[in-house]
């Protein structure tokens, strides 16, 4: 699929928030913070990183006001992540600060899901609306080795906790990871569609951080795997639904999804930016080359300025990442990116 091609010319002081490819921004994913409890084998490297200083993360208010000039460009979705967003000190008060936000209309956490079966229900009372939860096996002993660590089993209670305070639909995130984790595709198909209209599986292509050796599963070869024990069936796309193809299984009625950013990429639709937890915002997953959002607002910029600058940033977002050429890696580290 190619790259888009520019449209627009002059950048806007009001309005949308617009790039020079007429994209229009609604969505932003906000990273709390770059640890995590878990060492997953496709997010951090073996030999680990070094967590960012205390004083380099942004604060709660610091978020806040940036979500807030966001939302007055007509941002009206906020996604939190990490590293682990559950091990920030203090999370369901910033749930609650950023869903009394006028014109936010949905307040979502991406989680490991390790904790969240004592969080789920403070959550949902202070305004999350729902989250996804990343699962790559129900192996606990495949699980234990992708994650460096973690109980698939607190994962399991984590969902249950998350159904039964109405944080869904839940979608759960499986990474496929070539020779680790591809034959567990169809058990997690089969296990969650005892709840069909509350909680969908989709399957992610593994990226290429840094410049490590690796091998992509494409979602084609997947569906080919899963079409061999159910029937599958295209679901058409809605406008704005995000970046995952649907499928229908037709024995459970179920849906589920697949996000192929390496063979099917949909950096056309693109329509969301990255803040991450020390203020650098990614308005492209591969790029990471923006002024720091936190160095500004500690310097005394206004809110008008703070406007501005976002939009100056969004304006020269780039048509699309090249990973799936092969011609470039994606930079930095996942957990400190923000998923």
């Amino acid at each position: 699929m190619a790259l888009p091609e520019p449209i627009l010319s002059e950048r806007p002081e009001r309005g949308p928030l617009v790039d020079t490819f007429g994209r229009v921004h609604t969505y932003v994913r906000v990273s709390v913070t770059d640890r995590c409890n878990y060492r997953c084998v496709y997010c951090l490297p073996a030999e680990g990183v070094t967590w960012m200083p205390r004083n380099h993360v942004l604060s709660f208010e610091e978020i806040t006001r940036i979500v807030r000039a966001l939302v007055d460009m007509g941002v009206t979705g906020v996604r939190l992540t990490g590293g682990e967003p559950l091990v920030r000190h203090g999370i369901v008060e910033l749930v609650r600060q950023l869903a009394a936000i006028p014109g936010i209309q949905d307040v979502a956490m991406t989680t490991n899901a390790h904790t969240l079966a004592r969080h789920a229900g403070p959550l949902r009372e202070a305004g999350l609306s729902r989250v996804n939860i990343s699962l790559d096996t129900l192996d606990p002993q495949r699980f234990a080795a992708l994650t460096r660590g973690g109980d698939v089993h607190k994962v399991l209670a984590g969902v249950d906790a998350a159904l039964e305070a109405g944080l869904a639909p839940i979608k759960i995130n499986c990474v496929v990871v070539r020779g680790q984790n591809e034959q567990d595709v169809p058990a997690l198909v089969r296990h969650f569609a005892r709840w069909p209209d509350r909680v969908q599986v989709r399957f992610i292509e593994k990226m290429p951080f840094r410049d490590e050796e690796w091998e992509v599963v494409p979602s084609a070869e997947l569906r080919e795997r899963l079409g061999a024990e159910m029937s599958l069936s295209p679901v058409p796309r809605r406008v704005g639904q995000g970046p995952a193809n649907t499928w229908r299984v037709a024995d459970t009625g179920q849906t589920i999804g697949f996000i192929s950013p390496m063979t099917e990429h949909f950096c056309q639709a693109c329509n969301r930016i990255r803040l991450q937890a020390n203020g650098d915002l990614r308005t492209c997953l591969s790029r990471d080359d923006t002024p720091n959002l936190r160095d500004a607002l500690r310097a005394g910029l206004d809110d008008a300025g703070l406007q501005q600058m976002l939009r100056k940033m969004v304006w020269v977002k780039v048509a699309g990442h090249e990973a799936h050429t092969g011609k470039r890696t994606f930079e930095g580290v996942m957990t400190q990116i923000g998923g």
